[in-house]
C-alpha cells in the first residue's frame, strides 16, 4: 500500500474545531451577558470540575509506572524550563492576540487550558488513531460534542483565547490521525494511560490556577508528555530484554 493510499484526512478532527468554534461563540455571547459575579462563580465551577476530569484521568496511571510518572514530570518540567517554553508560548499567544485584536487577559491562560482538556486524552489519541486506521470517527465525534459544551463554559470564564485551541488541536489530533500507521504502535495501552495520567495531572494544575490555590506553568511542564512516551517505551524495551535473558 502506498503512503499516499493511508493517509487520512482528519475529517473528524475538522468537526471538532467546529464544535469548539460554535461553543466559544456561545460563551463569548453569554460573556457579555453574565454579570461579574455571575463570570466568577461559572469560573469557579470550571475549575471544581476540571478537578474531576484531571482526577479520572490522573487514576488510569499503570501499575509499576509510578516512578516513570514522577521522573517524567520532573525532567519534562526541567526541559521546559530550559527551553522558556512559558515565555515563548506567551509571546506566540500575544502576538495572536494583537493580530485578531483580543484584549482578554486571560487569552493565554485560556488557549493552554482548552488545549489540555480538549487534547490531552485518551479519547483524543484513540479517536485519532481509529479515524487514521479504519475511518472509524464517532468517539472523536462523541468528544466534539462534549468539547463544544465545554467550550461555551471555558470561553465565559476566560474568553476567546479558548476559541484558538482549535489551532494546536488541528496540528496534534489532526496531525496523529494523518500519522497514523506510524503511530499506532507507539500508543500501546501502558503508554496511552500513563499520557493520560501525565495529562490528568497537567488538569489538575489547572484547576489550581483557577481557583487560586497556587501558581502552576504549565507551559513548562508540557514536555511530560513526550517525557513520559520515551520512558515508557524504554520501559517496556528493558521488561522485554529482561524476560528473553531468563528464557
Amino acid at each position: 500500500m502506498s503512503k499516499s493510499s493511508r493517509l487520512q484526512w482528519p475529517i473528524a478532527t475538522f468537526v471538532n474545531m467546529l464544535t469548539v468554534t460554535i461553543g466559544s461563540i456561545l460563551g463569548l455571547l453569554l460573556q457579555s451577558v453574565f454579570t461579574e459575579d455571575i463570570q466568577n462563580i461559572v469560573f469557579q465551577a470550571v475549575g471544581l470540575g476540571t478537578i474531576l476530569i484531571g482526577l479520572k484521568m490522573a487514576l488510569k496511571l499503570p501499575d509499576g509506572y509510578m516512578l516513570i510518572f514522577i521522573f517524567a514530570m520532573i525532567l519534562g518540567g526541567i526541559s521546559g524550563e530550559l527551553l522558556g517554553l512559558a515565555e515563548l508560548m506567551s509571546g506566540l499567544s500575544d502576538h495572536l492576540k494583537t493580530l485578531v485584536g483580543a484584549s482578554d487577559s486571560k487569552f493565554t491562560e485560556g488557549l493552554i487550558t482548552a488545549f489540555l482538556l480538549f487534547c490531552i486524552g485518551s479519547m483524543t489519541i484513540v479517536g485519532a488513531l481509529e479515524e487514521g486506521l479504519s475511518k472509524d470517527r464517532n468517539l472523536i465525534y462523541v468528544k466534539s460534542t462534549l468539547d463544544g459544551f465545554t467550550a461555551i463554559a471555558l470561553t465565559a470564564s476566560y474568553g476567546i483565547g479558548v476559541l484558538f485551541s482549535i489551532i494546536p488541536m488541528l496540528i496534534f489530533q489532526g496531525g496523529i490521525t494523518m500519522l497514523a500507521e506510524v503511530l499506532k504502535p507507539i500508543f500501546d495501552k501502558n503508554t496511552l494511560d500513563l499520557v493520560s495520567s501525565v495529562g490528568g495531572i497537567l488538569i489538575i494544575g489547572i484547576s489550581i490556577n483557577m481557583l487560586n490555590l497556587g501558581e502552576i506553568t504549565l507551559e513548562n511542564l508540557l514536555p511530560a508528555i513526550l517525557v513520559a512516551i520515551i520512558f515508557s517505551k524504554a520501559y517496556q524495551w528493558y521488561q522485554a530484554k529482561d524476560i528473553l535473558k531468563h528464557a
